[in-house]
């Protein structure tokens, strides 16, 4: 969790400033409006890179361990947020400017793409060890680190923001960021005190025997449950060939990133072109952020009672239900209304879908190919529904004068498309961590 928090904290400090300067540091060309789409297109760069990030270092994570891929995410996230930190601004190096900033987003999409696997993977794999038992709800400690990063992000943001505004843009806003590099020291030194996973550690004996046998000595008998469950020599392949595994994974997270995306980080610059103050926005989206730490680990125990698919279900519905009252409380004006509005829409509908979704997408695959298969599947659910996402909303209110209709559409939009995935997918609680490779 805390592992988690720290990278996530990294990833979303970008978000956030983006929304508050970064079009006019780095985009200063451009109108306001074009300026802040440059910026989230920015932001987007670095969901771009998850997917490539989970099939690299899920490769490696499926090959060589979970504990050194998670180790190796967390350096490359804080070393890309702490030079972002140090980056000029285009009125120091003009063009270079934007083009470094890209670079570095890429980086820490690239670590965060490798980081999430592995982090929910070492949590449900030794629970899985440890009897199985209420898988769901452990895995929630990962997924936790998601508000708590999001917390600590706009906190940090919330207090360099309240300096004047030329402090604030001069070198306030560079603050979160050099301070990754005191929450990288706490994540490593928390993370070189984990295990390896129990179950990667047997599947690595089960290659071993084979190599063995391969040399001409004689391993004990293998049944052929043994025999799959060997690391895959190439996991993506696997995975290409019996694809719905991974499009379901993919599909089923989108209404939970969409909402995360558009009701956090994007809501920032939405809110404070509403007449919002910069504090106040980041005050609603903080608390928002807090509810969501209680709401998510209730829906992740209770999907051990009555099943993944149900709740997350819950959740989708809940957030097509709120879109439009959540936007129209926005639009009211009313700091107050404005915390109920991500209260109800972030803190609790998406939490619900959020919860429940390491253990389900866990479950949808071996041990042989989990590393990859989740990874890959639950990145391509972060570039579908939040990377784009704030781009879109970005560009439709530039076209439509402001209107907040389509911010609710894609709030809708992105819940139909999990509904229908649910609809199509078996339930996974019940099932043990098998290592049969692609299911």
């Amino acid at each position: 969790m805390l592992g988690t928090a720290v990278e996530l904290y990294d990833f979303l400090v970008y978000g956030t400033v983006a929304a508050l300067v970064f079009g006019e540091l780095f985009f200063p060309q451009a109108d306001p409006a074009v300026g802040t789409i440059a910026a989230f297109g920015t932001f987007a760069a670095g969901y771009l890179a998850r997917p490539l990030g989970g099939i690299v270092f899920g490769h490696f994570g499926d090959r060589v361990g979970r504990k050194s891929i998670m180790l190796l995410t967390m350096v490359m996230m804080g070393t890309g947020s702490f030079l972002i930190g140090l980056l000029p601004t285009y009125d120091a190096i003009g063009v270079w400017a934007p083009i470094l900033l890209v670079t570095l987003r890429v980086v820490q999409g690239l670590a965060i793409g490798g980081e999430w696997g592995g982090a929910t993977l070492m949590v449900v794999e030794h629970v899985e060890h440890a009897g199985g038992k209420r898988r769901g709800l452990w895995s929630s400690a990962t997924q936790l680190g998601a508000p708590l990063g999001s917390v600590l992000s706009a906190g940090v943001v919330t207090l360099v923001s309240a300096l004047p505004d030329d402090d604030f843009r001069s070198w306030g806003w560079r603050v979160p960021f050099l301070l990754s590099v005191v929450l990288l020291g706490v994540g490593l030194f928390v993370r070189l005190k984990v295990t390896e996973s129990p179950l990667f550690k047997e599947s690595q004996g089960k290659e071993s025997q084979g190599k063995e046998a391969h040399a001409g000595e004689a391993p004990p008998k293998q049944d052929a449950k043994d025999s799959a469950s060997a690391p895959a020599q190439l996991p993506l392949l696997e995975l290409l060939r019996r694809p719905k595994p991974v499009i379901q994974a993919c599909c089923v997270g989108i209404s939970a990133f969409t909402a995360q995306s558009l009701l956090t980080g994007f809501m920032i610059s939405y809110a404070v072109t509403h007449g919002y103050t910069r504090s106040q926005v980041l005050t609603a989206v903080t608390l928002a952020s807090v509810v969501a730490l209680f709401v998510l680990p209730t829906a992740s125990a209770l999907s051990d009672r009555v099943g993944r698919r149900p709740v997350v279900l819950a959740g989708a519905v809940a957030s097509a239900a709120l879109a439009f009252p959540v936007i129209a409380l926005v639009d009211s004006g009313s700091p107050g209304l404005l915390i109920l509005a991500l209260c109800l829409g972030h803190g609790v509908a998406q939490s619900t879908m959020y919860g429940p979704l390491g253990a389900l997408l866990s479950e949808m695959f071996g041990t042989r190919v989990r590393y990859t298969g989740a990874s890959l599947g639950y990145q391509g659910a972060t570039l579908i529904g939040a990377g784009f996402s704030p781009l879109i909303a970005s560009s439709l209110l530039a076209a439509y004068d402001g209107s907040s209709t389509p911010l609710a559409l894609l709030l809708c939009g992105g819940a139909v498309i999990t509904i229908v995935t649910l609809w199509t997918m078996r339930e996974t609680s019940d099932q043990a961590l098998i290592d049969d490779g692609v299911r």
